[in-house]
């Protein structure tokens, strides 16, 4: 475990390799599991404030879900995730020509539509973020329907700390994940 300022970063994040294989499979992350994604209280304000700028990347039924659910959900923990679609995929979520689901949301970002790129919690996967009083601790979920992604990382030599460095540094910063680069990379000079 390594310690960096309120962050308690789990091990795994260096002992395992991780890259996302799209082509293997296909977003289901976007699909499976209980909720849609978790969102932080302050993208709930960001929703709000930039739906309309992402609302024409979305497909009917993400746009029906939203209408019919709300920008976000608020579940049976108080946590807050974003609808879904018949209890299935994100309602923010969309099938390119390949059958790949996307996140709408970032394509608004890519085309210039937002500066929202994506809820924190997409962007960091396969991390979880559990927080507690005091510190935040960073985990790695195993989830069957990910394999591919490890096998893959395990072929380029991509550890989930590497693969994830842009959403780590968006969340707690440069400074933060140069130090946690450094403690992985030498643990004894740190």
């Amino acid at each position: 475990m390594i310690v960096i300022q309120d962050t308690v970063i789990s091990d795994d994040l260096a002992a395992n390799f991780f890259v996302c294989n799209l082509e293997a499979c296909k977003g289901a992350c976007c699909v499976e599991g209980d909720l849609g994604a978790p969102l932080e209280e302050a993208e709930l304000l960001i929703l709000e404030a930039e739906y309309a700028s992402i609302e024409s990347y979305l497909t009917n039924a993400g746009r029906a879900a939203i209408e019919a659910q709300g920008l976000y959900i608020k579940d049976w923990e108080g946590d807050y995730s974003t609808p879904t679609i018949d209890d299935r995929e994100c309602a923010y979520a969309l099938y390119d020509e390949r059958g790949i689901l996307k996140c709408g949301i970032e394509q608004a970002y890519l085309a210039g539509a937002t500066t929202f790129k994506k809820p924190i919690s997409c962007h960091l996967y396969p991390i979880r973020i559990t927080k507690y009083e005091g510190f935040e601790a960073l985990n790695y979920d195993r989830w069957s329907i990910c394999s591919p992604a490890c096998s893959f990382g395990a072929s380029l030599g991509v550890r989930v700390y590497q693969f994830l460095q842009e959403p780590l540094i968006r969340k707690y910063g440069a400074e933060w994940y140069a130090q946690l680069a450094a403690e992985i990379e030498n643990p004894n000079v740190v």
